[in-house]
């Protein structure tokens, strides 16, 4: 099973910064389409948008002209960037293979991102 892990969330003010990091255990994203996803507490994950094996992004109309999705191949890595962020964007963000998808893996623990107003 593919190993998923997710980094660079913490707590910033209403209208900041942060850039998320994926990382995955194998080699899997130009095979598929990687979404980012966040949870809030007592709700299921939304998606916030993917990136398709050919690099085309796609987002939630709630993140629109705010984050933006990238990968690094090499790397294994995707990347949320996220700008001007909104208290509403606070939650627990986790990336994984959109489905379908017949790559076999495991949800990573996610990163917290919390915005303070």
């Amino acid at each position: 099973q593919v190993r998923l892990v997710e980094s660079g969330g913490g707590l910033v003010q209403v209208g900041g910064s942060l850039r998320l990091s994926c990382v995955a255990s194998e080699s899997i994203l130009s095979t598929n389409t990687m979404g980012w996803y966040r949870k809030y507490p007592g709700k299921q994950r939304d998606g916030v948008g993917s990136i398709t094996s050919d690099g085309t992004t796609n987002y939630h109309d709630s993140v629109k002209g705010r984050f933006t999705i990238s990968r690094d191949l090499d790397k294994n890595a995707v990347y949320l960037q996220m700008n001007s962020l909104k208290p509403d964007d606070t939650a627990v963000y986790y990336c994984a293979p959109t489905f379908p998808t017949a790559t076999y893996y495991l949800w990573g623990q996610g990163t917290q991102v919390t915005v303070s107003s």
